[in-house]
C-alpha cells in the first residue's frame, strides 16, 4: 500500500518543510531533501540511503513510484499543494526524496589512484560557488575534493542544485584547514596554492606526481597557513583591469592544466 499526505499541515510534511530550509535541521536528524529524476539516480549511484520517495502522481508515475521500492523505501502520493511546498525548483519533475546524509570524513577517502588529484576550496561562502566546484571537479574527474573551514552546509539545496548532483558522485571530505593540511603532508602531496603573493604562473609547474590545488575566496583569498603549507603558490597571469576571476573558473583551470600534463606523461 502507497501512503498518501494531501495537507501541508501534516507533521511529516513539517518535518520535511524543515529539512529543506533549516541547516540546523539536518545536521540535527541527518536528514536531508533531494529532487529529481537526475539528482535522485545520482545519490543512489553515489550509494546514498534513501529514506523516503514522495511523489506527485501528475508529474511522476505511480508505476515509477513503485519501481523503486526494491530499494527498500517508504513511497508516499503526495498532493499538488504539499508538492508546492517541498520543492525548491519549479522544473522538478514532481519525485522528492528524504535521504540519510554521509559523515565526509578525511579518514573516509578512498584514494585507489596512485597518483591522485585532488581540488581543496578553503572557506567557499556562497553555494552556488560550491556547486559549481563540485561540477568542475567532476568535469576533469578529480579523485576528491577537501572543503577547507567549510561555510556552507553540503545538502544546501543550492548547492545541491547548482551542483547538479555531483555533490552525490564525487568523493567529498570537510575539515579544517590545519587537518586539511596535515592529511595532504602525510601522503606526501605537492600542495599548489593559488595566491598572487610569491607565486609563478600556474603553467610553469610539474602537476603530474600526487598534487593538491587549493583556492580560496575571491574576496580574501586564501589564508597564511595555505601560503606557509604550499610547494609552491601559483597564479593565473591577468590580462584585465580586474585580478581575480570567480573561483570555480580559476579552479577550472588548474586542474585541466594538471590533466594535460598528466595525458601527456
Amino acid at each position: 500500500m502507497i501512503k498518501q499526505i494531501t495537507s501541508p499541515q501534516n507533521p511529516l510534511i513539517k518535518h520535511f518543510v524543515q529539512l529543506k530550509e533549516k541547516s540546523r535541521q539536518r545536521k540535527k536528524t541527518g536528514q536531508f531533501l533531494i529532487e529529481g529524476k537526475r539528482e535522485l539516480s545520482l545519490a543512489i549511484k553515489g550509494g546514498y540511503q534513501i529514506e523516503t520517495l514522495l511523489f506527485y502522481p501528475d508529474l511522476f508515475s505511480e508505476s515509477e513510484a513503485k519501481a523503486m521500492s526494491r530499494y527498500g523505501i517508504e513511497i508516499i502520493e503526495i498532493s499538488q499543494e504539499v508538492f508546492q511546498k517541498l520543492a525548491h525548483r519549479d522544473t522538478t519533475e514532481g519525485v522528492i526524496a528524504v535521504v540519510k546524509s554521509k559523515r565526509h570524513l578525511l579518514e573516509d577517502l578512498k584514494l585507489s589512484n596512485k597518483n591522485p588529484l585532488i581540488l581543496v576550496a578553503e572557506a567557499p561562502e556562497k553555494p552556488g560557488n560550491v556547486g559549481a566546484l563540485l561540477r568542475t571537479a567532476d568535469a576533469a574527474n578529480v579523485d576528491a575534493v577537501i572543503i577547507a573551514n567549510p561555510k556552507s552546509d553540503l545538502y544546501n539545496p543550492n548547492i545541491i542544485r547548482s551542483s547538479v548532483g555531483c555533490v552525490f558522485t564525487t568523493q567529498i571530505a570537510m575539515a579544517n584547514t590545519t587537518e586539511a593540511i596535515e592529511f595532504l603532508k602525510h601522503y606526501h602531496f605537492n600542495i599548489y596554492s593559488a595566491i598572487l603573493q610569491d607565486s609563478e604562473p600556474y603553467n610553469t609547474q610539474d602537476y603530474t606526481l600526487p598534487t593538491a590545488i587549493v583556492v580560496g575566496t575571491e574576496a580574501t583569498g586564501l589564508t597564511q597557513a595555505w601560503r606557509d603549507a604550499a610547494t609552491q603558490n601559483i597564479s593565473i597571469p591577468m590580462q584585465g583591469i580586474i585580478d581575480s576571476m570567480n573561483v570555480s573558473v580559476a579552479a577550472g583551470i588548474l586542474i585541466f592544466e594538471a590533466k594535460r600534463q598528466r595525458d601527456f606523461k
